[in-house]
């Protein structure tokens, strides 16, 4: 016999020629009466679903009736893991870079009433020195850190001491894998310090992307494969010859110390946030939402809002789309993960294994992860624009992610949320970007 749901039975019906596989790739919220423990089982095994109509789209939608509970959890307990902070030294570095400015952090009170809290602020990434995405904090002091590694001495911490630093060296290629941000970030530095690069990207980043990351000056392969294929080959060619350097924000055994590097420059990020709310007169925030690929971006986060001196800490909410969930399958099983990944408009946030180093962080100081839909991101995105905060979808993914979060009940109460809590949302990237 079929186990049933004990509070509900959804049940699935076609209208005119939508298809099962259309079904099958539904991401909308279920309604609040089905039990979130449980699945709803149709005869034969087979699982149900619900449709209705989009009164706004003229659409159908269809409603998974699996447990919402596959798609977000909270772990409480885990907000009082402490950890040693970032040193602050990328941001001095940073602040010398050419064009330098806190990137703008903005309030947005419509946002605050719709969520039913006391402020919500929006850590805005759509223009950081001159390009569309926040990873130029990463590139930059990962190659500022490798160059001085391999120079074995001391250099200065400007791009004319970097300069200086690789005269007399032969020609060396700087190599990664990118969804997009990251890899025009680092042809962008590249070309700052007079280095050449090559980037590897999967085939179902778009065109636009692909050529910004040309423009920029560098060589782009796209390969027959996913984001994490691209990260292979990029690894293989930067091991094929000494004159090559591989500047990866994803980490595995035995390539660690460059995406840690990575993972610090990133910090200039939430240093700068924090004197801006000082300015706003936040005191603290509850809860933090950081669009999540691989998690070095998250690691950054909570290394942040975990270190020891921080107290109260808030929420830690990571936010990946429904079809590249590596965070969140590998924080349900307690163990990194690998999944197999879509397609998606969150472009940059498209990664199927969460990075080797940011796992032990992730493991023990994230407290709630969530996953969203592309109609959901969209939707934030829209809604975004309309309030003047141009974030492209991976940028729009926090808000989308706040949403899921915060509109039921039950989520809500385990976040500890209320209507004095304080938001703060990473918008990582722009329209112009494409990715992240």
């Amino acid at each position: 016999m079929v186990q049933r749901s004990p509070r509900v039975t959804i049940s699935f019906f076609r209208h005119g020629e939508i298809s099962r596989d259309v079904a099958q790739r539904a991401v909308e919220e279920l309604p609040r009466a089905v039990d979130p423990g449980g699945v709803l089982a149709g005869e034969n095994g087979r699982r149900e679903h619900f449709v209705r109509r989009s009164h706004m789209h003229k659409e159908f939608r269809f409603l998974m009736s699996t447990s919402q509970r596959e798609r977000w959890l909270v772990r409480s307990e885990k907000r009082s893991w402490r950890c040693r902070p970032i040193v602050a030294d990328a941001l001095p570095f940073h602040a010398g870079l050419p064009g330098y400015t806190p990137t703008p952090l903005v309030e947005v009170p419509a946002l605050a009433n719709e969520l039913g809290v006391g402020r919500v602020f929006v850590k805005d990434e759509s223009e950081r020195l001159g390009l569309p995405a926040f990873k130029i904090l990463g590139v930059s002091w990962a190659v500022y850190r490798a160059i001085s590694a391999r120079s074995q001495g001391d250099i200065s911490p400007t791009i004319e001491g970097i300069r200086d630093a690789i005269a007399g060296w032969p020609p060396v290629e700087l190599v990664t894998a990118s969804d997009g941000n990251h890899g025009r970030a680092l042809a962008r530095m590249a070309t700052m310090i007079g280095l050449t690069s090559h980037v590897f990207v999967p085939e179902s980043l778009p065109t636009r992307v692909i050529a910004a990351i040309g423009d920029e000056g560098a060589t782009v392969t796209r390969i027959g494969g996913s984001y994490d294929a691209a990260v292979r080959l990029a690894a293989d060619r930067a091991e094929a010859s000494p004159d090559r350097m591989l500047i990866q924000d994803t980490a595995w055994p035995g390539y660690e110390e460059i995406p840690l590097w990575t993972v610090e420059g990133y910090s200039t990020l939430f240093y700068e946030a924090d004197a801006q709310l000082r300015d706003a007169g936040v005191g603290s925030i509850d809860l933090v939402a950081v669009p999540t690929g691989v998690g070095s971006l998250l690691q950054s986060a909570i290394a942040h809002y975990r270190r020891n001196s921080l107290n109260p800490t808030p929420s830690v909410l990571s936010v990946e789309p429904e079809s590249a969930a590596c965070v969140l399958a590998s924080v349900r099983n307690g163990a990194l993960t690998s999944i197999p990944t879509g397609e998606t408009i969150m472009a940059g946030l498209n990664c199927g294994r969460p990075s080797t180093i940011a796992w032990p962080s992730i493991e023990h100081g994230l407290d709630a992860a969530v996953a969203v839909s592309d109609e959901e991101a969209r939707q934030a995105m829209t809604d975004l624009h309309a309030l003047g905060v141009l974030a492209g979808p991976c940028g729009a993914a926090s808000l989308a992610g706040v949403r899921a979060m915060l509109t039921l009940p039950d989520r809500r109460a385990a976040l500890a949320i209320d209507s004095r809590s304080v938001l703060l949302l990473i918008g990582t990237e722009g329209i112009a970007s494409g990715a992240a």
